[in-house]
Parts: structure tokens; C-alpha cells; sequence
């Protein structure tokens, strides 16, 4: 695995919960307290953004604090990222998160 691709699998799996929370078929609890809202179209969609947006903030602020580029409860370091093979996935973190956390909303 490399860089970019460690970062596109967050971004997957950002993608993964936002579908699967707004789902009607869903039986997560997130999904199930959506539900019980019995939102209006309009409502469901600014529900979306809403977890669009906080998906985004929470998984890009993580990719970034292990980069180094931001903290992570309070304390910023960088970490030596590596994979099970030891290729390093440090240090270019912070332009691939950009690129598809910030440039594909």
C-alpha cells in the first residue's frame, strides 16, 4: 500500500458510513435514530451535509495528525506510518487528504 492509497481508503470508508447511515435499509443505530426523526426530504438532505461534513472533519483532521500536520488531543507529532510490508505511508499524508477530503465536497 502506499500513501495515496491509505488515504483513499479513509475516504472510502467515509463514503462507506455516510450511505450506510442514510440508508433505508440500514439497521445501524445511527440509521435508526435518523428514522425515528421522520425527517422531511429537504430535512434528510441538510442531514446528509451535516454528516458529510463532520465525516470529513473527523477523518481528515485524523489523516492530517498522524501526519503530523495537526493535533490529536492536543498533541501534534508525526507519526512513522508503515505498512505490514514496511513501506512508509508518512509524511505526504497531508496532500492526499487534501486532495480528497477538501477538493472532492
Amino acid at each position: 500500500m502506499n500513501t495515496e492509497e491509505f488515504v483513499k481508503a479513509f475516504y472510502s470508508e467515509k463514503q462507506s458510513f455516510l450511505k450506510e447511515y442514510l440508508s433505508e435499509k440500514s439497521e445501524t443505530e445511527v440509521a435508526q435514530l435518523i428514522k425515528t426523526l421522520n425527517l422531511t426530504n429537504q430535512q434528510s438532505e441538510i442531514m446528509k451535509k451535516i454528516l458529510d461534513s463532520s465525516f470529513t472533519d473527523v477523518f481528515y483532521t485524523i489523516l492530517l495528525g498522524l501526519d503530523g500536520s495537526a493535533s490529536i488531543g492536543g498533541i501534534q507529532e508525526m507519526y512513522d506510518l508503515k505498512d505490514e510490508n514496511g513501506n512508509q505511508l508518512s509524511g505526504e499524508i497531508e496532500g492526499y487528504a487534501y486532495e480528497y477530503f477538501q477538493e472532492n465536497k
